[in-house]
């Protein structure tokens, strides 16, 4: 049973283990660096839908129903599933599983919704509330520019520091600790910070001083060193973001992470070769990079400890127009490698 570990962080004691996973990606993301690790690239953005929001919701339904296959499950197996999207009323995810037949807990952390997907999964396992529980998430770039900015077919500039929502979704299925499997270790759910960004084409700088905060209250709350975790790995800092974590976390607390930080937004693009300026961020960012290329590296024992801190700007278009600042989240979750595996 989960057990509290310093202030913020839950080690759950029982290790429940990820069974199984899918990440499946639009064309862009199927031409990056991790175009071998995907279950699926679809060649055509709109996936044969209607509109960009029906083809995230495809997006994600097919990473869950490939994750469930994967893990030897089919929906009537799973007590909850977990998840949440950019859009609003997370409608990707409630349109998208509709059909499943499964209880539903929709959620919204923005990007962050990988991370708290898996954490809270993981969470019901580990009390045994839960034998099998599913997290998923999705994004899409059409229709995050579409809520967000403005639409495709406006044609507005993008700055340098803008970065690309990945069109992608990710799931994993989270069951009691099986020791062939990567566990699930404890959990850190993050504070919201806030350092008075309103600039919504910079959502590196917005989130990384929750993802600081978070790192360092999960760093303090184990008394684990930064060099003790093969991987930190953030979710949607992208190359902004990312050098502004580093800077945070060695000024405000004294943690240099510079030799095992990197980040899903970095990874999932070729930003020198793709015209996607300062990386990836969305849901589907971490989502799609950690259930693919990340988990096969633990799987394998070639990460022994991964520490996956997906962050998300928790802001709307009306708060935007408003005028408002952009507060954001991060949320940890510390997967291991399979106790079986050396």
């Amino acid at each position: 049973m989960a057990i509290r570990q310093g202030r913020y962080t839950l080690n759950l004691t029982t290790r429940p283990s990820i069974i199984g996973n899918a990440a499946v990606v639009g064309k862009t993301e199927g031409e990056g660096p991790l175009k071998a690790e995907f279950d699926h690239i679809y060649t055509d953005d709109s996936l044969g839908e209607a509109s960009f929001e029906k083809a995230e919701s495809t997006l994600q339904r097919e990473a869950v129903i490939r994750a469930l296959d994967k893990a030897g499950k089919v929906p009537s197996d799973v007590d909850y599933i977990l998840a949440g999207d950019l859009l609003n009323q997370c409608t990707g995810s409630s349109f998208g599983l509709r059909d499943l037949g499964i209880p539903f807990l929709g959620l919204y952390g923005a990007c962050s919704t990988m991370s708290l997907a898996l954490g809270l999964a993981s969470l019901l396992v580990d009390t045994k509330a839960a034998n099998l529980a599913v997290a998923a998430t999705s994004s899409h770039f059409c229709s995050a520019e579409r809520q967000f900015r403005q639409p495709l077919e406006y044609g507005g500039q993008r700055p340098p520091t803008a970065q690309r929502t990945a069109t992608a979704a990710g799931a994993s299925v989270i069951a009691p600790s099986d020791p062939n499997k990567p566990c699930v270790e404890a959990v850190t759910f993050g504070k919201m910070a806030d350092l008075g960004v309103k600039d919504a084409n910079n959502m590196g700088a917005a989130m990384a001083p929750a993802a600081a905060e978070t790192i360092a209250s999960f760093l303090n709350d184990t008394g684990l060193a930064p060099d003790s975790i093969d991987l930190i790995l953030t979710g949607d800092l992208g190359l902004v973001g990312s050098s502004l974590l580093k800077e945070l976390l060695k000024k405000d607390y004294g943690f240099d992470v510079s030799r095992n930080h990197t980040d899903c937004g970095l990874l999932l693009y070729d930003i020198k070769a793709q015209d996607v300026h300062a990386g990836g961020s969305g849901c589907g960012c971490a989502g799609s990079v950690f259930n693919s290329y990340i988990l096969r590296r633990i799987s394998a024992g070639e990460l022994k400890k991964v520490l996956l801190v997906a962050t998300g700007a928790l802001m709307s278009q009306t708060s935007s127009l408003q005028g408002e600042t952009i507060p954001s989240i991060a949320h940890a979750v510390l997967v291991s490698k399979p106790q079986n595996v050396l």
